[in-house]
């Protein structure tokens, strides 16, 4: 008995591992394949084929499309081969670290330069196919509103440093924060012939003009 219990043990472990690797296969595929051809070219069979698993794969390792590139983006934000909370991300850890209100957005505004060029077209791809497909509808609703949450997040701990307005709440700074880091605020600005330096040098005096004391 004792040896089935261990031989049943161990197949389990196999398994666990063996759908591990697979998802990190199509994880890697749908990261490579969304970044150099974008969302809309990507099809969940391109995906599949260079995983070297089925469609039907995919969807069991991972899910459908909009949730694929939900979880490349959170790949992308956190630097990593795998998708990582928000709070154990390099940059916001490097954030918090940050003395000062002022130090801490110039390295929210120098890690979003950094990330933008690659996220906003996939966020932008996703707003756009949700005009037509409730999904991607959904799948963009969720992304914009756990922005909003962070955002809060980022606020309080502005808001510990004694820097910023008293006039202002809160939920004014994670809003305002919000607008500006959309990717609709940084293709716009792009679009103008502007680097993604520039955009960081703007969003670091626009944010500390407008929230900051003094």
């Amino acid at each position: 008995m004792p040896t089935q219990r261990k031989a049943r043990t161990y197949d389990a472990s196999a398994r666990r591992a063996a759908a591990e690797q697979t998802r990190a296969r199509v994880l890697a595929a749908a990261h490579d394949l969304f970044v150099s051809g974008g969302y809309a070219a990507t099809s969940v069979s391109e995906i599949a084929r260079r995983a070297g698993v089925s469609v039907d794969t995919v969807y069991t390792a991972v899910g459908r499309k909009p949730q694929l590139l939900l979880t490349v983006v959170d790949m992308v934000l956190a630097s990593s081969s795998r998708p990582l909370p928000a709070t154990e991300r390099d940059y916001v850890q490097e954030i918090r670290r940050a003395e000062g209100a002022r130090r801490k957005l110039e390295t929210y505004a120098a890690a979003l330069a950094r990330l933008m060029p690659t996220i906003s077209p996939l966020l932008l791809a996703l707003r756009d196919a949700g005009l037509t497909d409730p999904e991607c509808a959904q799948a963009w609703r969720h992304i914009t509103e756990r922005r909003a949450t962070n955002m809060l997040q980022l606020a309080a701990d502005l808001r510990v440093t004694g820097e910023v307005r008293d006039d202002l709440t809160d939920q004014d700074v994670a809003d305002l924060v919000w607008s500006t880091n959309s990717p609709e605020w940084f293709a716009a600005y792009i679009s103008r012939g502007r680097t993604p330096e520039h955009y960081a040098a703007a969003l670091a005096d626009l944010w500390g003009r407008t929230l900051l004391a003094g």
